[in-house]
């Protein structure tokens, strides 16, 4: 392949624009491929970060709570209730949100559309941010250290649980290859492995702020998109509108987050907890239609959802792989089909019977006729 008079690898994306390949063609394709939204959030990460940074500088190290949570000070400025999730501490942390923004955005925007991608992101910056501010004010409340209530609470660590969670739901057993396969990790195994890293820090290296954003962009996420997300019903098994409210399916209880040996216990408070939030109206309890529908849209996505055999926070039942879900779905299938074959053998043989019974009272078979077996096969 040639653009103008310069060879390009044949496996280049790159647009020929009317002569040789140069540096403004490729930052064009660049912001093609970039969808507006998500170029958006990274101008505004970095616009934020570096305006946060020349703040600090001129205020001494401190910025007064302009742009990142201070919760003493937060209350006078609301708007950091957004702006510190793209308010980084330093390069390393701006470069990690960078890669978050700009590939999570990527998929995130074109799978659902850029009214849902910017209400999502909304959801998962802003209410983590005043849960880490309301936990905060509580520690100073209950320890009176002064250090809490002038704690900095920034960065895009919610955001980066909330993006995880929603892989999880989209792709959960799409596996990421690193070290040149030296490790494979499914997506579904990262929300947990995500949690664990940050507590872990949270305790042993003193970042308790990225501990408590963590969990809260956890939270947020997955009961946004549990009970509250609407999405277009691909399943077919609906009876009313073209969309579905959250996602009821079992692979994505809160249960199916953990590793199988943990996932009996925290099914049984998970389903305590689900159930008195029904009974005070704070959530409204999926139908056996919107379990079902949420299954089959996720095994369309590949994640082989079961039919719902527990509660909202059940864990998976039998635990059996996809294979082994095919196979059971295979099974009833044909067992349905058999029902149905005899059922309808059964109908015509009673008027043939009618027909040919008389004075001969000959067999049809006799003369031939091949009646349907129960068990042919489609």
């Amino acid at each position: 392949m040639k653009c103008g008079h310069q060879p390009l690898p044949a496996t280049t994306s790159l647009p020929c624009i009317n002569g040789p390949w140069t540096t403004s063609s490729f930052i064009m394709q660049m912001r093609i491929s970039i969808p507006p939204l998500t170029r958006v959030f990274l101008a505004l990460l970095v616009a934020i970060s570096v305006t946060h940074q020349i703040t600090r500088y001129i205020f001494g190290g401190l910025d007064q709570g302009f742009l990142a949570i201070v919760p003493q000070l937060s209350l006078f400025y609301p708007w950091v209730y957004l702006t510190a999730t793209f308010a980084e501490q330093n390069g390393l942390t701006l470069l990690i949100a960078g890669v978050t923004v700009l590939y999570g955005g990527k998929y995130l925007e074109r799978a659902w559309s850029a009214t849902e991608f910017v209400k999502f992101v909304l959801i998962v910056t802003v209410l983590p941010n005043i849960t880490a501010t309301f936990v905060y004010v509580l520690w100073f409340a209950i320890t009176r250290d002064e250090s809490r209530a002038m704690a900095y609470i920034q960065g895009s660590v919610a955001l980066q649980g909330a993006f995880l969670v929603a892989f999880k739901q989209l792709v959960p057993e799409h596996t990421v290859t690193i070290l040149k396969g030296l490790i494979k990790i499914r997506v579904k195994h990262f929300p947990a492995i995500f949690l664990a890293a940050n507590t872990l820090s949270g305790f042993i290296l003193g970042t308790d702020s990225a501990l408590v954003l963590a969990w809260a962009g956890f939270f947020t996420s997955w009961t946004y998109l549990r009970f509250y997300k609407k999405q277009a019903d691909l399943s077919g098994t609906s009876t009313g509108s073209s969309t579905v409210k959250g996602d009821a399916s079992e692979t994505f209880a809160f249960a199916y987050f953990w590793p199988d040996v943990v996932q009996p216990p925290i099914a049984l408070v998970a389903n305590r907890v689900y159930n008195i939030l029904v009974a005070i109206h704070i959530l409204t309890p999926f139908s056996a239609e919107d379990i079902e529908t949420s299954n089959v849209q996720a095994t369309a996505r590949g994640e082989g959802g079961l039919p719902s055999l527990l509660n909202q926070g059940g864990r998976r039942a039998g635990g059996g792989g996809k294979r082994e879900e095919a196979e059971r779905r295979r099974a009833l299938a044909l067992k349905v089909l058999d029902q149905r074959l005899q059922a309808a053998t059964a109908s015509k043989q009673q008027p043939v019977n009618a027909s040919t019974s008389g004075p001969s009272g000959q067999d049809p078979q006799a003369e031939g006729i091949e009646m349907p077996t129960a068990n042919s096969q489609a």
